[in-house]
């Protein structure tokens, strides 16, 4: 998945741009009610949107600039309380935004109403109706438009087998499983031919192994209708499996948007490190350049070689180090150069085991990831040598680590 879903506006005004998946995508009238028309900078825009509730501190959405070409889906990820809901309720209408614009191939829809802005939603709670079956729920967006009986059969019994749920048409929402309540939601929102589908945290409800599959039918079904998706999640995995693209919110502002490989493996900022996996932050001294890698002196470690943007000389740098990234081997008399460190505790984590490992006598503590079963284990107090790839060191930030805090207390709810 090399390729982003995302346009990401930059600072200097520059925008990124990513190619557009094939797929047979409907193209309905705008809010207006005039002819769309293609081109511009995506399909769904977001333009400095935000929004601020009378009466809290701070704004719940500050400033969102996100664009989403046709056909791509899109995670907006954060954790609780950063405002990737809110900002989803803006795109789909149920929330007016304080400032900012909504736009769908090119036509402005942020004051139209939900029913008219050609969007599918699903939300966490399915929001079906227990008093019909699967087949009435399904119909029922259509049968609020008045669309002729012969249509609607036609348009649900399609939907049905692009769900897979054609054999359960008839039966009450309340015999069926939290895997296909959440099919019947999808089937819902999609039958209507949405031109934007919005997801929000639509597996939360699910578990982990019913979790797992619905990825994989989310993601069949998405592909197979080519609709433009917008789903906000706070688990990473979801987000770096599903989707073309990913948004990371913190504080109601985007902190980085690029292609799941972008964000996990290069990370714009220490919060994104942080909140996508787990990461070693350090902070360091920047030195020369060479190339496109920074010297960092990071104390207990020595100069290290760090890929990313350039730093000052003398500048503070953060260098972020995967914890499966750095090896462990037995630390003996002949044992080669790099850092020396003692485990202070293993953890058996099923396919790999956790390690935390203090540099030196007084250096930084690392998180040490080993896949189980296939090399050395080390109990604490095991004095162990360090290393790692010299490409993997990544240059997160000009300033400290402490500069982006995961904590998001005090938002509006997200």
């Amino acid at each position: 998945m090399a390729d982003t879903s995302v346009r990401d506006t930059a600072k200097d005004g520059s925008v990124k741009d990513g190619p557009v998946k094939n797929g047979p995508v409907r193209n309905g009238p705008a809010a207006d009610g005039t002819a769309p028309r293609d081109g511009g900078p995506g399909h769904l825009v977001l333009d400095g949107l935000a929004k601020v509730y009378p009466g809290k501190d701070g704004a719940a959405v500050r400033g969102v600039d996100l664009a989403v070409e046709r056909g791509r889906m899109l995670a907006v990820l954060g954790p609780s309380g950063c405002g990737k809901s809110t900002t989803l309720r803006m795109i789909a209408g149920l929330v007016a935004p304080s400032s900012g614009r909504v736009r769908v191939d090119g036509h402005d829809i942020t004051d139209a109403p939900p029913h008219r802005r050609d969007m599918g939603v699903v939300f966490q709670s399915y929001a079906l109706f227990p008093h019909l079956d699967v087949a009435r729920n399904i119909a029922f967006g259509l049968e609020m438009r008045k669309i002729p009986k012969a249509d609607v059969k036609r348009r649900v019994d399609d939907a049905l087998s692009l769900v897979r749920l054609g054999h359960l048409a008839g039966r009450r929402i309340g015999r069926l499983s939290g895997g296909q309540q959440q099919r019947v939601a999808l089937a819902r929102a999609l039958v209507v031919e949405p031109a934007v589908l919005l997801l929000d945290e639509p597996l939360s409800n699910l578990d982990a192994q019913l979790r797992s599959a619905m990825r994989d039918e989310i993601c069949r079904i998405q592909r197979e209708t080519g609709v433009t998706t917008v789903f906000v999640t706070h688990d990473q995995q979801e987000a770096l499996s599903m989707a073309d693209g990913v948004a990371v919110m913190n504080q109601g502002r985007i902190e980085q948007v690029g292609t799941p490989e972008d964000i996990y493996e290069r990370p714009a900022r220490p919060f994104v490190a942080r909140f996508v996996g787990r990461a070693n932050l350090l902070d360091g001294t920047a030195g020369a350049h060479d190339g496109d890698r920074t010297l960092v002196e990071l104390p207990g470690l020595g100069r290290v070689s760090a890929a990313g943007d350039g730093v000052d000389q003398g500048r503070t740098a953060t260098v972020m180090l995967r914890p499966h990234r750095i090896a462990l081997a037995p630390a003996t008399p002949g044992s080669g150069g790099g850092a020396r460190g003692t485990v202070l505790s293993a953890g058996y984590a099923g396919e790999t085991v956790a390690y935390r490992v203090r540099v030196g006598d007084e250096g930084p503590v690392l998180d040490v990831e080993r896949p189980t079963g296939t090399q050395e284990s080390f109990g604490p107090g095991a004095r162990v040598q360090l290393s790692w790839d010299p490409e993997a060191p990544r240059l997160v930030s000009a300033g400290s680590a402490s500069d982006s805090s995961s904590d998001s207390a005090g938002e509006s709810p997200s």
